[in-house]
Order: structure tokens, then C-alpha cells, then sequence
């Protein structure tokens, strides 16, 4: 059953005797009231409900995955009757828990994931032909530095952990940038002493390069009629974000794109009803998903809708033919950005990751979720032998309360004194007070719950191995031979995962990224010259250390090298130590192999990421100056012959 929406849509607000006299995009009348402002709206409020009318089934399910995700499980009343009872704070009785295995194997396959796409660099690139060859290098180069720079790595982290928890991850490249204040020399006076110099302060870009949001999957807005993976055949696509009143105004003055921000001063209530965060994720920490509605006016949602529309039924130009536009509305009322996509790469800019994906459904099933049935046996085994113990370790005692004092058996505290009644006195204690037979029924409920937490490892695709524990068992079950079977099959089963990702949104994003940076990019920038290109970028350009690459050199063709899911060592095999061993004992195969790109290969395998530093540089040649004649002569000898386009 879909969720229902907390809250009610914004009744449409009057801006019949409101103006703030903007000046819009293209020359549309997009003043909130207006006929081509209302179309609009009313179309990115019409994809937004079709949206969330789908995507709201999935909630309930996600709910419980963020529980599993946060070890959280809402306490009962017996719970809170239990704690209750405990005579301190420092006192604790156990009560019912999310047996944390599920968290375990997911943070196992999302650290999998982050290692297999760390590695630097993120994003690969290859010319297409020989003449792309160097700009392909320095744009991998170039991309790589803003991944250092806006820290790329944090939001990858949270989308490969939805993607595993909820079953699809989104993200959204985009091209900032930023300005900022430094100070410079700048010379005052010149004497015969010298030049005199004093600090100015000067505007300056501080950044500019490629950055990465990640969107959370409870505020995403697909097209449900396509699969998650084909997102750009999609109508639409879009998402809700919460912004601040105050930001937009201030970055208003600076976005030549953001407009109408004024006249959200006139509309109460600045929420939308398709932006309520309805995950489960705050119950951890005892606090409300987001603010409550009167907490913060200034706080905003803004539905960022990307559509396919046709000009001329909007009022938007002439055109019958369909495009691409951004729409965005805030507070459901007023919209403050609308421009067509003009982007280099004609894609919606936006980036999916669904690992466990079906090739058919918008919002596909998560692993985490497939385990949910033998989560729930695992707690259930597992609490019921904690409520067993808690039963048999509070003693249950029949007492004869004309024979003792019963405040004296209340008391729980141990060394206790239990008094006697007085007409008890004198006739001994041995029939006074006696234990209740206790049957522990869930004794059996450990070894159980080992064999599904096997069968869960199986369904998930890790083991002890790879969670980073020695597995139980004999020495019969440790030999190296079985080790390494397991371990390649379930390596096997982990590739298969991140190349699904990689295919589905790193590929994508890496496209994205090389495009915006060749459309957008205006200032030179200096890069690092390291990585598998550091030799090739010396002999090109005899620089050392730093390069300093410019906007034009970036204009070239390329192909996005996706990688094939491995981590460093996951696949390697002793196989290749044995034939290295065997090339360099042979005087032949040393001859036919290339044997520096044979030990490479192994010890990238083995996890070295800088073997190319250890290799020993070839000094350049020298070059000899010799008279025309001798030139001449040489030449004509066939020792020399002229250079390429010389």
C-alpha cells in the first residue's frame, strides 16, 4: 500500500499585484500568475505525482532496510517495561535487537565496491586515434584532479551504499565554480633600492571543475515507465532538494540561470508535498526526518524536473519538434530556473547504479531486501534465546509469604539477608522457599542460527574470507588449495557486481565529467604528471612534476576505459609468479617477452599502484650539430633522413 503524503499541496498563491520586475531567459514571461509559468508548473507538479505514486510502494520496504542499515528495531512495550526495571542507569537488560549480520555483508560488498573505484584514477580515458592520444592523457589527468579537488569519492561511497541497501543509487554530475579573495604583490613605488611592493586583495576563480551530487532515493522522481538503467529514454527524470531561502537569494546574484527567488517571500509554506523524507535512517538517533514546518521558513524544497517537452504547446517557442528543458519549482509555487538542455552530450545529466537490476523495473529489488525473510528467522532465533536467558537468570521462586518477609525476597541486590516471619522461628529454612524449574527450550537456537547465517552468505555472495575473518572449521576445511577456490568463486561473484556498476553509472559519469570539462572548462590548470601516462607526458613534453594544460588541448576524441570490477590481488594468481620465474631462466624468452610489463603486471596485481617510479629513467638523446656539408653528405649516404613535416 503506497505511503500517504504527510502534509497538503500549496494552495496557489496570488501574485496578481506582486512584481519584481525580472528580466527572464529567452524572453519568456515565467512571473508566477502568468499562463506560460502555470503550464509549466503544472506539468512538473502532473510528472512529479506519477513519480512518487510509483516509487512510494518501495517505501515501506526501504523503511526496513534503513532499520537493518542502523541495527534499530522499535522498542515494545515489554521492552520498555524491562528496561524500566533496571535499578540504575548503569544497569542494562538486554532486549529485542536487529541481529547486525545483514549490516555486515553489506558493508563488505560496499567496501569491495569503494576499493575496486578508488583507485586513481577514477575515470580512464583513451584517444581515439594517435592524434587524441596526449589529449586523452592530460583530460584523465585534468578529471582526476577534480575528483581530488571536490572529493568525488564521498558521494560514490553513498551512492555504491544505496545501491546495495536500496537497489539503485543516483547521482548528478554537474560543472562548478567557484570564485574567491587572495592576496597579491603588486609593486607601489621604484627607487634605486628597488621596486617596493604591498598586499592587494584581488577576486579569483578558487576552483572550477566537475562535481558530483548524490540524490536520495526516497526524493527521486524517475520516469516509471522505463527500466532504472535506461534513464535517458525516459519522458522525464527528476529530483526534490532542500534549500535554504537566504542561499538562493544570495546565489541569485551571481547565477544568471536562478530567478523569481523575491517572490518566495510570498508563499507560507515552502515545502512540497512531494519532498517529506520518509526514510527511516533518524530513528536511530531519536530525531525527526527533517524539521518541522514551522521550525525554519527559510527552508525550501525544490523539484528539479528534466523533461522532454514540446515548445510550442508550453509557449516556450515555435519549435514543434521535442526538447530537452530544466524545470525547476519551489515550494510548488513559483519556478526559478527554465532553460533548454544545451549540453555538449544531449543526455539528461544524470547517473544510476542498480547492481541486483531485473532489465524491466524502475525501482528494482536490493540484495539486502532478497535476505530480509532469513533476517527476520535470525533475529527471531536470536531474541528468543536472549528472552529464554533474561527469564532463567531472574530467579522464579516460590515463596511462602507466612514464612518470610517478602520485602526482603524483592530486594535484588546480591548478599542479601532474607528474614524469616516470627512464627517461622526456630523451625529451619528448608522448606520456606523453593526454585521453579526452568526448560531452556531455545538451546539449540546458536547452532541454528549459524547454519542461516551460512545460507545468507551464500545468497549474498560473501564469506568469512572476504568479510576479512578466518573461517570455521578443521584444518580439513583450511587447506590452501579450498581457500582458494572459495575465495576466487566469491571474488568472481563481487566482480560481477561492480562491472554491472561500472558499466551502468561509472561509465556514464566518466562520459559526463570529459564532456562538461570540454564544454564548460575556461581557465588553464596545472596537473600532477603521475600515473600510467607519466613517461609518455615527460617525452612529450620534457616537463617534470607539474603540467600546465589549457582548455584547447582538451578538445579531442576519447573512449571512457571502464574497469573491470577487480581490486588490487582480488584475482591474482600464483600462476604468474611460476612463469616469470620460468622467462627469466630461459635466455629465449627473455628475448620474446617483454619482461618489465610482465613484473608490472604482477606487482599492480599484488596492489602497487606506482611501479613505473622504481623504473630507471633512459636519458634523452643528445642532440649533435653538424655543418650543412656534412649534413648534406650523411643524408645522402642514407645515415640520416629528415624529420616528419620538416
Amino acid at each position: 500500500m503506497p505511503y500517504i503524503i504527510q502534509g497538503q499541496k500549496n494552495t496557489s498563491t496570488d501574485f496578481q499585484y506582486v512584481n519584481f520586475e525580472y528580466k527572464y531567459p529567452s524572453g519568456l514571461n515565467l512571473k508566477p500568475g502568468s499562463e506560460t509559468h502555470k503550464k509549466l508548473k503544472d506539468k512538473v507538479l502532473e510528472y512529479a505525482r506519477i513519480s512518487q505514486d510509483y516509487m512510494s510502494a518501495r517505501y515501506p520496504s526501504w523503511n526496513r532496510m534503513d532499520e537493518l542499515m542502523t541495527v534499530y528495531v522499535e522498542e515494545s512495550d515489554a521492552d520498555a517495561i524491562t528496561k524500566d526495571k533496571a535499578d540504575s542507569k548503569t544497569e542494562r537488560r538486554p532486549t529485542s535487537i536487529i541481529f547486525p549480520y545483514s549490516y555486515a555483508m553489506a558493508e563488505t560488498l560496499v567496501t569491495y565496491l569503494f576499493v575496486a573505484f578508488g583507485q586513481d584514477p577514477i575515470f580512464r580515458y583513451e584517444g581515439y586515434s594517435p592524434e587524441d592520444t596526449i589529449g586523452a592523457m592530460l583530460m584523465e589527468l585534468v578529471i582526476q584532479h577534480n575528483c581530488l579537488r571536490s572529493k568525488v569519492l564521498l558521494p560514490l561511497h553513498t551512492m555504491f551504499r544505496d545501491a546495495v541497501q536500496y537497489g539503485m543509487s543516483i547521482g548528478a554530475p554537474s560543472y562548478a565554480r567557484e570564485m574567491g579573495k587572495r592576496y597579491v604583490k603588486r609593486p607601489v613605488s621604484e627607487s634605486p633600492m628597488g621596486k617596493r611592493y604591498d598586499r592587494a586583495v584581488e577576486d579569483y576563480m578558487a576552483y572550477e571543475g566537475n562535481v558530483l551530487d548524490n540524490i536520495s532515493p526516497y526524493l527521486y522522481l524517475p520516469d516509471p515507465a522505463v527500466p532504472v538503467h535506461k534513464v535517458q529514454d525516459g519522458e522525464f527524470v527528476g529530483w526534490v532538494s532542500k534549500e535554504n531561502y537566504i542561499n538562493l537569494l544570495m546565489e541569485e546574484q551571481q547565477d544568471e540561470d536562478l530567478f523569481n527567488i523575491k517572490y518566495l517571500q510570498k508563499v507560507t509554506n515552502k515545502r512540497s508535498a512531494y519532498g517529506v523524507d520518509q526514510s527511516a535512517r533518524h530513528k536511530k538517533a531519536g530525531t525527526q526526518s527533517e524539521p518541522r514546518m514551522g521550525d525554519d521558513k527559510n527552508l525550501l524544497d525544490v523539484i528539479y524536473m528534466h523533461m522532454k517537452l514540446i515548445p510550442k504547446e508550453f509557449g516556450i517557442g515555435d519549435s514543434e519538434v521535442p526538447e530537452k528543458w530544466l524545470v525547476a519549482v519551489a515550494g510548488d509555487e513559483v519556478i526559478i530556473k527554465a532553460f533548454k538542455l544545451e549540453h555538449l552530450h544531449g543526455k539528461f545529466p544524470v547517473v544510476t547504479m542498480a547492481p541486483d537490476f531485473d532489465g524491466y523495473s524502475a525501482a528494482p529489488l536490493s540484495r539486502m531486501e532478497i535476505l530480509d525473510g532469513l533476517q527476520d528467522y535470525l533475529d527471531f532465533l536470536f531474541n528468543s534465546h536472549m528472552a529464554n536467558v533474561r527469564k532463567a537468570v531472574n530467579d522464579m521462586i516460590i515463596v511462602d509469604p507466612m514464612m518470610v518477609n517478602m520485602e526482603d525476597m524483592k530486594d535484588p541486590k546480591p548478599g542479601k539477608l532474607i528474614r524469616l516471619r516470627r512464627p517461622a522461628w526456630g523451625r529451619g529454612v528448608k522448606d520456606v522457599a523453593q526454585q521453579l524449574a526452568i526448560t531452556d527450550v531455545t538451546k539449540g537456537n546458536l547452532g541454528d542460527s549459524a547454519y542461516i547465517v551460512e545460507w545468507m552468505q551464500r545468497v549474498f555472495g560473501v564469506d568469512e574470507g572476504t568479510m576479512g575473518s578466518l573461517r570455521q572449521g578443521g584444518p580439513e576445511r583450511l587447506t590452501k588449495s579450498e581457500f582458494q577456490g572459495t575465495r576466487q568463486g566469491t571474488v568472481s561473484r563481487l566482480e560481477r557486481i561492480a562491472r554491472v556498476i561500472g558499466l551502468q553509472g561509472m561509465q556514464d559519469l566518466g562520459y559526463f565529467f570529459a564532456c562538461h570539462t570540454q564544454e564548460y572548462m575556461t581557465e588553464d590548470t596545472y596537473v600532477k604528471i603521475v600515473g600510467r601516462w607519466k613517461e609518455d607526458l615527460q617525452k612529450e613534453f620534457g616537463a617534470v612534476g607539474k603540467l600546465t594544460v589549457s582548455p584547447m588541448d582538451l578538445l579531442v576524441q576519447y573512449d571512457v576505459v571502464v574497469r573491470d570490477g577487480s581490486v588490487p590481488g582480488g584475482n591474482f594468481s600464483e600462476a604468474w609468479l611460476q612463469l616469470f620465474n620460468i622467462i627469466m631462466g630461459s635466455e629465449v624468452m627473455v628475448q620474446q617477452f617483454d619482461v618489465f610489463r610482465i613484473f608490472s603486471h604482477i606487482a599492480r596485481s599484488l596492489g602497487a599502484k606506482n611501479v613505473e617510479d622504481f623504473k630507471r629513467q633512459q636519458p634523452l638523446p643528445t642532440p649533435t650539430v653538424m655543418p650543412d656539408q656534412q649534413v648534406a653528405a650523411q643524408a645522402q649516404a642514407g645515415n640520416i633522413v629528415p624529420m616528419p613535416g620538416v
